[in-house]
Order: structure tokens, then sequence, then C-alpha cells
């Protein structure tokens, strides 16, 4: 069914003032590998709108797409095939209701861009601690939607640790009014962990209860060059050791991501003279009487003497800082720029990421001259592993490859005890990978919880369940 808000009968019972006409951004996804259809876009203002525009769904058994800041990496946010969805984005909904900063918590409407939910936290002298590449349009609800990571889960833990309560409108069209702030409530299933992660296959989130934190006293930020990821390993441990749970993020970085820097982003500042094969940035944020500066120094040295760093940089100032920070966050852009022919957000038990980076090397070479380009969140054991063609060529030289070399980059995950989705969710573009390598009894849980929440499966059909 192909619906259009001028002449369809589905439409005409929908909130008019609600409707608006469908931009092709809501229909394609950052990496431009998908392009997707809509019927008609809905823009509700309350959770009253949202309901309603449910329950009209699942009378015509009309599928429903639910769409956030459109930032997701594996094709959640649109529907590529099937009968056309009702669109529903929530970027009307975007008010912080409230803040106890007692409490610490905030409570902010789905459609808040995260952004600006950490601005709110920091007006009232605390940190929202998620925090993301695209943090400047990526919207809470698809946040929580798709338990989005980040660089500071080493600390804080993903959005699922940051959410206490929900309010979210049911297939059904039922409102559940679980805006709830407590810390303890054992009154039976959590529903807002099943619906956390879902990818809005189980129902739409319209607003959060979210965790805040004190703002630590002092930040520090500092780049040091490894000789291997073993050793940023063994870094990592002993910076865990003398400062416990005051790391905030820990993050590998590769020569290849540097160099892709160089040749597509020139003006991104890099902190060494040369390209040292591996680095990590390290942040922490230490109480009030503790120099931050002073304590990456001592790591640094401590690092030395065990020969697990070689040169550094510790920034003195909030623009040094700044700089180490876009030199990280502008590795995806390159990345993008580069064109990867395969990409891999996985993790795995910190004690075998060195197996993997060189096995998984050797399964890469065995398939063509291709550059790896692999960094990400070290402290959480979360990779970026992506496979671009050899210089000079392009990724669509490479694109009956693809499928090989994800399947045995994935295949190695399994093995080593991995996930071959870390971060990014499932969406539509791995539920074939979830089909694969889940485990059929969880597959099977999941499938009974979709069916008894969404008998009509009109829930973001295709996303994570074939």
């Amino acid at each position: 069914m192909n619906l259009n808000p001028a002449d369809s009968e589905f439409a005409k019972r929908l909130p008019q003032d609600a409707l608006r006409p469908l931009e092709p951004r809501y229909l394609q996804e950052p990496r431009g590998k998908w392009t997707g259809q809509g019927g008609v876009l809905a823009l509700p203002r309350d959770t009253e709108e949202v309901a309603t525009l449910i329950k009209a769904a699942g009378g015509a058994r009309v599928p429903v797409v639910p769409y956030g800041g459109g930032t997701g990496l594996v094709c959640a946010q649109i529907k590529p095939e099937g009968p056309a969805p009702l669109i529903i984005s929530l970027e009307r909904m975007t008010a912080i209701r409230a803040i106890y900063p007692q409490e610490n918590v905030l409570v902010a409407e789905a459609g808040a861009i995260l952004a600006d939910v950490q601005a709110a936290a920091r007006s009232a002298d605390r940190l929202f601690p998620l925090s993301l590449a695209a943090e400047g349009s990526a919207r809470i609800g698809g946040n929580l939607s798709t338990n989005a990571g980040g660089v500071n889960v080493l600390r804080y833990g993903n959005a699922r640790d940051l959410c206490l309560g929900l309010e979210a409108v049911l297939p059904d069209g039922r409102i559940w009014n679980g805006l709830t702030r407590l810390r303890k409530d054992n009154t039976g299933y959590d529903l807002k962990n099943l619906l956390v992660g879902a990818e809005g296959t189980l129902g739409i989130i319209t607003a959060a209860a979210l965790k805040l934190t004190p703002i630590p006293a002092g930040i520090g930020t500092a780049m040091f060059v490894v000789p291997s990821p073993d050793a940023a390993l063994a870094l990592l441990a002993l910076a865990r050791d003398e400062l416990g749970e005051m790391v905030s993020a820990f993050e590998l970085i590769h020569q290849q991501g540097l160099m892709f820097l160089s040749e597509m982003l020139p003006q991104v500042r890099q902190p060494f003279k040369g390209q040292p094969e591996w680095c990590v940035l390290v942040e922490v944020g230490l109480p009030q009487g503790q120099a931050p500066q002073a304590a990456l120094e001592r790591l640094f040295e401590a690092g030395m003497e065990r020969g697990l760093t070689s040169d550094g940089v510790v920034a003195q100032s909030e623009t040094q800082r700044a700089e180490l920070w876009t030199l990280r966050e502008h590795l995806p852009e390159a990345n993008r720029l580069i064109g990867a022919v395969s990409s891999h957000d996985i993790s795995l038990p910190l004690g075998a990421l060195s197996e993997f980076i060189t096995r998984a090397g050797e399964v890469v070479a065995a398939n063509g001259p291709f550059r790896i380009n692999c960094f990400g969140h070290l402290g959480d054991g979360n990779l970026h592993y992506n496979v671009f063609p050899p210089k000079g060529h392009a990724r669509e030289e490479y694109a009956d490859q693809a499928g090989a070399i994800a399947r045995a980059v994935h295949d190695l995950v399994q093995e080593l005890d991995g996930s071959f989705s870390a971060e990014h969710g499932v969406g539509r573009m791995k539920t074939g990978d979830l089909e694969r390598y889940g485990d059929p009894v969880k597959l099977a849980a999941m499938r009974a919880i979709k069916g008894a929440l969404d008998p009509k499966g009109i829930m973001n059909p295709g996303t994570i369940l074939t």
C-alpha cells in the first residue's frame, strides 16, 4: 500500500495538524547504503497524539517506523521494502520536563537532542554523561531505543544504565506511564529495559527519566603512544589500579585512522610529528583537590617504566583537550569519505581483543590487499573494525567481497565469545547475523514477546527480527 496524505482514507483519520510533507531526509540513512519509503509523515506534539497515531495504524494494519535523529547506522529508521509505512518523528516533542539536581534526575521528552539534554544538565551543575559523535543531532528517544554507547561507557554505562523510567506508547495505542524516578522498584518484569534497545519494535518511547551525575571537579585528557593493543590493555589496567572508576574514557586508535584523517580531513590537528601504529586517548574526571593533568603525567611515567608508553601529550587547556577529542570524533567521518568495503561494530572480552586483532588481520588479508582501520572504545571491549579498499581503488570495485569479509570477521567474533553488534543495534541490516549467531532460545523468547505486545506486527517490521 502506498499512502498519500492528500487522498488516503487512513491519513484522513490522523490528526491533520500533525501531518507534514515527506522530505527526502526521512528516507535516508547516514552512509547512503539504503533508501527508504514512506506513506505519511506525522510530527506529533504530545504523547496523546502519538497514541492516536498508533491506534489508527493498528486499526488499518499500517506499519509504523519511529524516526529520531536519523543517525542510526543499521537501517532501523527507514523501511526500504514492503508496504509504505507511517513515519512518526518526535522532533516536536523536545521539552525538558523537569530537573531534580538533588536527586540527580532529568526528565526529557524523546525528541530532545542529546546535546540539549547535556546542556540542560550542565545548567543545573550536573552531567548527563552519554556522549557520542552524533550528539548534536541524535535524539534521546533514539539513543534509548538503540541502547547507545559512546565514549563514556567505561565509567557510566550504556544508555540503558542511564535510564530510570520511561513513558511510552505501546503497539495497541495504550500509554504506559513508567516515568519513575525511583532507584529501586522490584514490582515485576522490567518493561523499561525491554523497550530500551528494542529499536522501536515494541512501542515508541515518548519521554524518559535520566540519571545525572555530579560534574567532576577536574577533567584531564591525554593521548599516549603504545606499542600494541596488549600494551594498551595493560595501560588501561594500570590506569584503573591507580585511579579506579575515575577513568571516564579509554579509546584505541590505529595508525590507519590517522592516515585517513591526513588524507581526507587535513585540517584536523594531530598531536605527534609521525603517525604511531597505535595510540590511546585517555580521559579522567577527578574530585576536588586532585589534579587531573598530574595524574595523567604519573600514569604516563608509570607506563614508560613498564614499556607500555613511548610518547604522549597531556592537554594543558580546554582548547588542547577539545583538539584531542576532535581527532577521535572525526575518525568515522574520514572513514565515510574513504568508503568502507565492510564495517563492523563488534565487542569482545577484553582478554580476547589482541587475539582478535591479530587473527582478523589475517582473515581479511586472505581476501585481498585491504586496509584496516581498527579503533574504538577499548575500555568496554567495543571495536569499530572497518575494511577499506587499497589506496587508489573505490569500494565499489570490491562490493562482491563485502559479504564474505563480514561473515569471516563475525565468525571469528563468535568463536571468541564476542558480539557482532556492540552499540549500533541490529536494525534491518543485521537481522541475518542475529539469525545466524543468536541463541535459539533467546530468539524464541524475543519472538514470543514481540507477538504478545505487537500481534499485528505494525511496529517497525523487519527490524531486529525477520
